[in-house]
């Protein structure tokens, strides 16, 4: 009986992982393709946001951050990013790379929840 129930919370445990590992590397492919909208679609219902020269906002809503992260990539010239860690622990997960543009990198980092099989981006800190 114990084998059994080591088996079952092994696989449940391995399909958490496979199904944030999934929604890690969509953030991933969209922080890759330089594209804000194609990330803040991966942005949780309220979302924590600090960029260069700014204070930190915290619990902004989804559609405010989209914006904010809209406007910084236009202004910026943001193209790609290259990620340099990544790290996860029970649900939380962490990114943290490099934002690429014309004349400049920025150092981002991300923290990101898996919630019902669902990955969501929480914060955004970008310097």
């Amino acid at each position: 009986m114990k084998k059994i129930l080591f088996i079952l919370t092994g696989m449940f445990m391995l399909m958490g992982f496979v199904a944030s590992s999934s929604g890690v590397k969509d953030i991933i492919s969209a922080l890759k393709k330089g594209d804000a909208t194609e990330v803040s679609k991966h942005f949780d219902s309220f979302v924590d946001i600090k960029l260069p020269n700014k204070e930190e906002v915290k619990n902004v809503s989804k559609n405010q951050a989209t914006v904010t992260l809209k406007d910084f990539y236009s202004e910026q010239n943001i193209s790609g990013f290259e990620l340099i860690s990544q790290r996860e622990m029970g649900g939380t997960g962490y990114l943290a790379g490099k934002l690429k543009s014309d004349s400049h990198e920025y150092n981002i980092t991300l923290m990101v929840k898996t919630k019902n099989n669902d990955t969501s981006i929480v914060s955004v800190r970008i310097n």
